[in-house]
C-alpha cells in the first residue's frame, strides 16, 4: 500500500534541506524505494527565489482559482503565505509510489483525516538550543522575533501532542548535521518499502 510520509518540522529544523539530500539520493542504491518514490513540490503564493525550497511560485489569484478547482489535494495557510499540494500526489499513490510532502504541523490533523492510515507523519526534531543558534545564523529575523517564534512553536508543539497527532510521528533528530537526518529518513524510507 503506497504512503503519504508527510514530512513537518519547526521553521529551521532542516525541512527542506533534508527533502534536498533525499532527492540527491534518489535512484541510487542507498534509497532503496527510490523507484516507487515521489518528492512533492509545493505550490507557494511566494518567490520562486525565495527560501531553499524547490516549489512552485503562484499568485494569490492563481492559487485560489486552482482551489476552488479543487486542484490540491492539500492546502493551508501559515505565516502569512498559502500552500498547497497538487492533486498529481493522488494520481502517483494510485500508480504505487509512495510520496514524500512537505507538511505543516498544523495543518496535520486535517492530512490526517483526508489520507487516514495511508498518511504516515514524520517530525524532524530539534532542541530548542541548536534551533535558536540556527535561526540566529539564519539572519531573518531580529533576536526577539526568534524568541517569540521559538516560544510559538513549543506552544504549538504542546497543543498538537496534547491533541494525539505528533505521538504518531517517527522522528527524526536533527541536532548534529543535516546528512545525519537525511539518513535518518532515508533508513525509514527504506522500512516502509520492505514487506512485513
Amino acid at each position: 500500500m503506497s504512503k503519504v510520509i508527510y514530512l513537518i518540522g519547526a521553521s529551521g529544523s532542516g525541512k527542506d534541506s533534508v527533502l534536498a539530500g533525499v532527492r540527491q539520493w534518489l535512484n541510487t542504491e542507498v534509497l532503496r524505494p527510490s523507484p516507487n518514490l515521489m518528492i512533492a513540490n509545493r505550490y507557494i503564493c511566494r518567490d520562486w527565489q525565495s527560501g531553499n525550497e524547490n516549489h512552485i511560485q503562484l499568485s494569490e489569484a492563481e492559487f485560489q482559482r486552482r482551489q476552488q478547482l479543487g486542484f490540491f489535494s492539500l492546502d493551508w495557510q501559515a505565516n502569512g503565505l498559502r500552500y498547497g499540494i497538487g492533486k498529481e500526489i493522488d494520481l502517483w499513490l494510485e500508480k504505487g509510489q509512495n510520496v514524500l510532502v512537505n507538511g505543516s504541523r498544523e495543518y496535520l490533523p486535517t492530512a490526517m483525516t483526508i489520507y487516514g492510515k495511508d498518511l504516515v507523519p514524520v517530525l524532524i526534531k530539534v532542541e530548542t538550543d541548536i534551533l535558536r543558534q540556527r535561526l540566529i545564523s539564519r539572519g531573518r529575523e531580529s533576536l526577539p522575533d526568534i524568541e517569540a517564534r521559538l516560544t510559538r512553536t513549543q506552544q504549538q508543539f504542546a497543543s498538537s501532542k496534547a491533541k494525539g497527532p505528533l505521538d504518531q510521528c517517527h522522528v527524526i533528530n536533527n541536532n548534529t548535521n543535516i546528512d545525519d537526518a537525511v539518513l535518518q529518513l532515508i533508513s525509514y524510507l527504506n522500512s516502509l518499502s520492505t514487506p512485513s
